[in-house]
């Protein structure tokens, strides 16, 4: 009888393995952020109501046909020893030509998204410093984050390394100017 030498697994691929095989409450959503397991309660009304207006101006307006994605699992790249991360977005826009979301795995590349949203709720800390890094990290050109706590709306952008290199602030009621592809000035009015 021959003996297989296995190599050893590692805490990163050990903690990876354990968060893909969880099982999570129907509507709770489990991520693996920055090499901590997060999972979070289904969200409340208010917090769906935000991402239904900013999707709706964004089909509308936005100079680009874009595809709009609850909730899609992305595969990002990580800082330091941790796997990699696998961040839900509450929202991923792509443009509609390259067909990101046709055919993708639960867990996909983020190569081609344009821009991902986050509202925040339980855990707003995550949504406002590891997601953004996670993000950055990812490549991703833009990341918009209502905070409803600070009644502000964020777009960062210009990504490097392990965050953006710019963001512009603004109180809800002001307009917020959205960058290539979208290329118009999202209404924040009906968000007081």
């Amino acid at each position: 009888m021959t003996a297989v030498a296995h190599e050893p697994i590692t805490a990163a691929e050990g903690l990876l393995e354990t968060f893909l095989g969880l099982d999570t409450p129907e509507g709770f959503r489990a991520e693996l952020i920055e090499g901590e397991i997060v999972v979070t309660p289904p969200p409340d009304g208010d917090h769906e109501d935000y991402i239904g207006l900013i999707v709706s101006q964004v089909i509308r307006r936005a100079r680009t046909d874009m595809q709009f994605s609850g909730n899609k699992g992305l595969k990002l790249q990580s800082g330091g020893a941790c796997p990699r991360d696998h961040v839900i977005p509450d929202g991923t826009f792509a443009p509609r030509e390259l067909r990101l979301y046709r055919g993708a795995d639960s867990w996909m590349p983020c190569d081609g998204v344009a821009m991902v949203l986050e509202v925040t709720s339980t855990k707003p800390r995550t949504d406002r410093e590891a997601k953004r890094r996670c993000y950055a990290r990812g490549g991703i050109p833009l990341y918009l984050l209502i905070d409803r706590e600070a009644s502000s709306i964020t777009l960062f952008s210009d990504p490097e390394d392990d965050d953006y290199r710019q963001h512009c602030t603004l109180p809800f009621g002001k307009p917020l100017a959205l960058p290539e592809p979208f290329a118009f000035e999202l209404d924040t009015a009906d968000f007081l």
